[in-house]
């Protein structure tokens, strides 16, 4: 059967449902449908089109527990500048850096990772700010928003009807 994409009451993406779940969120009133397939769903008492696109009617609010720590939401976090330079920089010519680095102890985590130039990575090495003379642009936090929404589709082709709720950050996966 189909899947179908579910967006948040501001028409964001949130995820790739499957149809069950779709059917069960409509009957409970959570979503309004945007799109539908020509599929039809039928039961002894009813029958009703396979929905396509659905909207959540009440807004849901990502928790910080909720964002993801990937090399992708740490560069968005510090807007793709080194936090050493002060530089921007596309992603290819961006790598991490442990502020406290790891032989003193310092862990891979949100308040111990900072975007950073090739440059300045390798100035820095593996010594402390003080040991090494550099000063952060501002001090690593989790964030408290999702600085980057990335969904990937384990689906050949996007269905034409998701096409006008995806954003160009969309990455398409082969299964």
């Amino acid at each position: 059967m189909e899947q179908v994409l579910l967006l948040n009451a501001t028409f964001e993406p949130l995820k790739v449902i499957d149809w069950k779940r779709a059917i069960r969120l409509l009957t409970l009133q959570k979503v309004e449908v945007l799109e539908q397939y020509d599929r039809e769903i039928r039961s002894v008492t009813f029958a009703i089109k396979l929905p396509a696109v659905l909207r959540l009617l009440r807004y849901v609010r990502y928790r910080k527990k909720d964002i993801k720590f990937s090399r992708a939401n740490i560069y968005a976090r510090d807007n793709f500048q080194c936090q050493y330079c002060g530089h921007g920089f596309e992603s290819q010519d961006l790598t991490f850096d442990h502020v406290v680095p790891k032989r003193y102890g310092g862990k891979t985590e949100w308040s111990n990772i900072v975007t950073c130039c090739y440059r300045c990575n390798g100035r820095k090495g593996a010594r402390t700010l003080k040991e090494s003379g550099f000063k952060l642009l501002k001090n690593p936090i989790k964030p408290d928003w999702v600085p980057f929404l990335m969904i990937t589709i384990g689906v050949r082709t996007v269905p034409e009807s998701w096409r006008d709720y995806l954003y160009w950050n969309l990455e398409l996966k082969d299964s």
